[in-house]
């Protein structure tokens, strides 16, 4: 335990020029006065870890001192590994950046953990996009992506959806989301974060303008957030239905899950028969129609009537095929 924090220490105050004692504390989850005992023991193994004095003081490694790589446990290596997906990086134009950072890992790492990149991929594969569809990598991505690893202004011209036509947008493109195959750039327009598809961009420019981070800025949990809200502004409708014990697991699949679950939250208990009345919100009657329909006889629509006279319907024409 000890030695896995003392590596620990060794690899933070080497990622950064200084830290003080109330920060290692507070990354190695123990006491000062224990950050202090782990920098005298470092320093009698040899460790070069330097104590300056006073309010503004801290702790730093000297001369420059690195430490090697072959403290990697075989599964922290074959993990180190599995961070890169080919795909990906190919269609960023990092494929080469990655191929040489790979080959200076494995010249680093003990004769014996050279496989771990060969056991890995035999073991694990990303395949982003959903059945049957066909990935296509957007033209302006390259572009898109070295803005983003440089911190660099760009100047897009971006295809609304429907007849919204053209705009032109000055964007600090914080970073990039790969989500079912589809590219889509976080990026600060103004004061405002919002997600644009890489495939509308008509235009890209790279500017030599570079643009200041915002440190708070949390790319999965702003990601999270905005797909919620698309999934919820996209149900404009809704249907009122009956459910049987069986559907409701079928539901949760066919459907936006966390839609279903408050309806059915809000629905209350089944009934004596198994069945619960759900008011459900859907995109459009249209959609609602498909997604419905794969339940079968596990859901009775009950309104708005035009939506349960065509179930009717088209369970009159499947009564007929099988009579």
């Amino acid at each position: 335990m000890r030695a896995a924090r003392l590596i620990k220490m060794v690899l933070l105050l080497q990622s950064r020029s200084a830290m003080t004692a109330a920060e290692l504390a507070r990354e190695l989850e123990v006491s000062e006065r224990t950050v202090t005992r782990d920098a005298q023991a470092l320093s009698e193994a040899g460790v070069p870890v330097y104590a300056d004095r006073g309010r503004a003081g801290g702790y730093r490694l000297v001369g420059g001192y690195r430490t090697g790589l072959t403290g990697l446990a075989r599964s922290e290596a074959e993990a180190l590994f599995l961070s890169g997906l080919p795909s990906a990086l190919r269609e960023m134009g990092l494929q080469d950046a990655a191929t040489a950072a790979r080959l200076k890992v494995s010249a680093a790492l003990l004769p014996s953990l050279r496989d771990a990149s060969d056991t890995a991929a035999r073991r694990f594969h990303l395949d982003a996009p959903g059945w049957y569809q066909e990935p296509v990598t957007p033209e302006l991505l390259p572009a898109v992506a070295e803005a983003v690893w440089d911190d660099r202004m760009v100047s897009a011209r971006y295809r609304r959806g429907g007849a919204g036509g053209e705009v032109e947008r000055e964007l600090a493109p914080y970073g990039l989301v790969l989500k079912a195959g589809v590219w889509y750039v976080c990026a600060r327009a103004g004061t405002d974060f919002r997600v644009y598809r890489i495939d509308r961009f008509t235009a890209v420019a790279v500017s030599d303008e570079r643009f200041v981070r915002d440190d708070d800025f949390d790319l999965p949990g702003f990601w999270d957030e905005q797909a919620a809200r698309f999934a919820r502004s996209i149900l404009r409708t809704e249907v009122t239905v009956r459910v049987s014990e069986a559907g409701v697991g079928r539901l949760l699949r066919s459907m936006d899950r966390s839609a279903v679950q408050d309806a059915l939250d809000a629905a209350g208990p089944p009934g004596t028969d198994g069945w619960r009345t759900v008011t459900l919100p859907v995109e459009s009657l249209e959609v609602a129609y498909d997604q419905l329909l794969s339940l079968g006889p596990e859901l009775e629509v009950l309104k708005p009537p035009a939506l349960r006279n065509r179930f009717a319907a088209a369970a009159e024409r499947l009564s007929g095929l099988y009579r």
